[in-house]
């Protein structure tokens, strides 16, 4: 087995695991996540219309 496998399997469990053991936590980060991806989207999307 690769490394690159290895990790990656690795990854998958922790972050099964995080979700098992602090679903508030990861649900937390994934709404952050999803609020800088929109505040990103609408100011590219400012940036492109004022161009």
């Amino acid at each position: 087995m690769k490394l690159k496998q290895v990790l990656t399997y690795a990854g998958i469990a922790f972050l099964i695991w995080w979700v098992i053991q602090q679903p508030t936590s990861a649900s937390h980060l994934v709404h952050n996540i999803g609020t800088l991806l929109s505040t990103a989207a609408g100011g590219l999307s400012r940036f492109i219309t004022s161009i």
